[in-house]
Order: structure tokens, then C-alpha cells, then sequence
């Protein structure tokens, strides 16, 4: 792909959960954060799932807001993925790695960006010989408590040959 990305918590959480953070800087060209996610990550919770590895990706790229979201945003989403949308919208970058189902629709929707989500940059990761095993992987982050559909799982296994 190798590209720019802007990403929300979810899938930093996600991924450095299972120690494949690092497949977002191989997959795609420049991973940008927001500082309200940042700041969500930095205070994940009880868990701080990830936390390590997050600390350790010096290249991720941390974004200031310089302006609020569009009040639109603020009301509809929570602060990271208004943030999220909102900085894609000001960099004139068209897509966003979101997993959160209401966050993506109003993405696509009413902002036309293209979403991406945890599980595909998974596929990705596996076509590309960034991962071994990509059911372990998907299994390690529910394992983390990280909620997934089965049906996004099972297509994606299919998609990659997975299901066989």
C-alpha cells in the first residue's frame, strides 16, 4: 500500500497488544496518530495492553489538532476517532485505519474517506510475509479482549486461504 494512514486507538492497542505493531510501518508509508489518541493510548485503562510497544514506535507520527473537530464529529464520535477524520479531512489524506463501527460509517458516509481496519492490515501483514500465521494472530487479539465479528474474521481467513 505505502501510503499515509492516519490510525485510531483501537488498532495501536490491538496490534502492539500482540507485539505486530510494526507491521503498520512496513504495510504503509507514514502512521499518524492524533494527540487525542496518543493521550487515549498513554491512558488505556486498566490493562495498558500495548503500552510497551507503543512507547517503543518512535516511528509513529503524532499529530496536534489545530482546530476542533466539526461539532458534527464531537457529537456523533468520541475524541479520537473525531480526531481521527478531522485531521485526515485537514491533510487532505483520503484514508483512516478505524475499527469502531460507527466511527467508519460516518467516515465513509458523510466524509467519503476509505477505512481500513485491524484485521485487514492483518491480511496485509500475512500476504506480505510480515506474519506466519494470521488465525493465531486474529486469536491473540481476542484473546487481549479485544472484541472482533466472527463474520470480519471469517472473511478474512478465507480471503487469505486461511480457512482451508
Amino acid at each position: 500500500m505505502q501510503e499515509t494512514i492516519i490510525c485510531n486507538t483501537g488498532p495501536i492497542i490491538a496490534l502492539a497488544g500482540i507485539q505486530k505493531l510494526d507491521v503498520l510501518k512496513h504495510i504503509f508509508g507514514t502512521v499518524i496518530i492524533p494527540e487525542p489518541v496518543r493521550i487515549e493510548i498513554l491512558t488505556g485503562g486498566k490493562t495498558l495492553i500495548g503500552l510497551d510497544e507503543f512507547l517503543k514506535a518512535g516511528w509513529l507520527t503524532v499529530k496536534e489538532l489545530n482546530q476542533q473537530p466539526d461539532p458534527l464529529l464531537s457529537n456523533l464520535l468520541d475524541q479520537g476517532e473525531a480526531s481521527v477524520i478531522h485531521i485526515a479531512r485537514e491533510m487532505g489524506i483520503d484514508r483512516i485505519l478505524m475499527d469502531e463501527r460507527k466511527g467508519r460509517r460516518v467516515a465513509r458516509e458523510i466524509y467519503g474517506l476509505k477505512v481500513t481496519g485491524t484485521i485487514r492490515v492483518l491480511v496485509e501483514a500475512k500476504k506480505a510475509g510480515l506474519i506466519e500465521n494470521l488465525e493465531a494472530s486474529i486469536q491473540e487479539i481476542r484473546n487481549s479482549g479485544y472484541w472482533i465479528h466472527d463474520k470480519i474474521i471469517q472473511r478474512a481467513l478465507k480471503e487469505s486461504g486461511a480457512d482451508k
